[in-house]
């Protein structure tokens, strides 16, 4: 997790994690390699929590593996806090986990999102980037208010985001801030359906493994370029 993206979850937690009563905290995407040195339960030391750490694959700060890709191994209604940071790039479907975040969320629960809005390609399975319209269109499709929306956008020259100005040290990422909260009146019956299908489809296909990544076809670097430019 590069700093960028801690500060950005740690200031969602300052904002609007309260301190004076205790939280079931569901970190997904938990999991951590021995390069890195934190994670967001570093952040939630001066919170009375009850932590629980999801992912797909067993590892260090994971409490709970997920068999399945899109289905969280917890009960609905359940947890007063989800956070993921810097897994949903990674996530193929990433609509389906919406789904299975407002269902373990309790009535005004909320989620903390973390993501890149660029950057290279990294890892395995690197799928998406994120502005706040995306989240706009995650909260719209899974039913859970949008309380803040943020993206790191390049500084503006005229109408332009002036990319050659990015901090490259600091602020490559352009890290995508979203925070979600459940409805205290949840469409329950109709968001079931929809969620159900989702994430039984979702589950079915499981990833990209039989989607292979085809060459693309020869010229496509130079489209819109002057033929003078290498």
């Amino acid at each position: 997790m590069h700093r960028s993206a801690y500060e950005q979850m740690e200031l969602c937690v300052k904002e609007y994690m309260p301190t004076n009563r205790r939280h079931r905290v569901v970190d997904l995407g938990s999991r951590v390699s021995d390069k890195q040195s934190v994670t967001h339960k570093d952040m939630l030391g001066q919170h009375d929590i009850d932590y629980v750490g999801v992912d797909v694959l067993d590892g260090q700060n994971v409490d709970a593996v997920m068999a399945k890709p899109y289905r969280i191994p917890l009960k609905s209604n359940s947890a007063d806090f989800v956070l993921s940071g810097q897994a949903f790039e990674h996530i193929p479907f990433f609509w389906a986990t919406m789904m299975e975040i407002a269902r373990v969320l309790k009535p005004r629960g909320m989620a903390f999102i973390t993501a890149p809005s660029r950057g290279h390609v990294h890892d395995a399975q690197d799928c998406w980037r994120y502005y706040p319209d995306g989240f706009r269109a995650m909260a719209a499709y899974s039913g859970l208010e949008l309380r803040e929306a943020y993206t790191d956008f390049p500084p503006m020259t005229g109408i332009r985001h002036n990319y050659a100005a990015i901090d490259a040290k600091h602020a490559y990422w352009g890290d995508s801030v979203g925070v979600f909260q459940k409805p205290r009146r949840y469409r329950r019956l109709p968001m079931f359906f929809v969620r159900e299908l989702t994430v039984w489809w979702a589950n079915r296909v499981g990833g990209l493994q039989n989607t292979p990544l085809r060459k693309p076809v020869e010229g496509r670097a130079l489209c819109g370029r002057p033929a003078d430019v290498p």
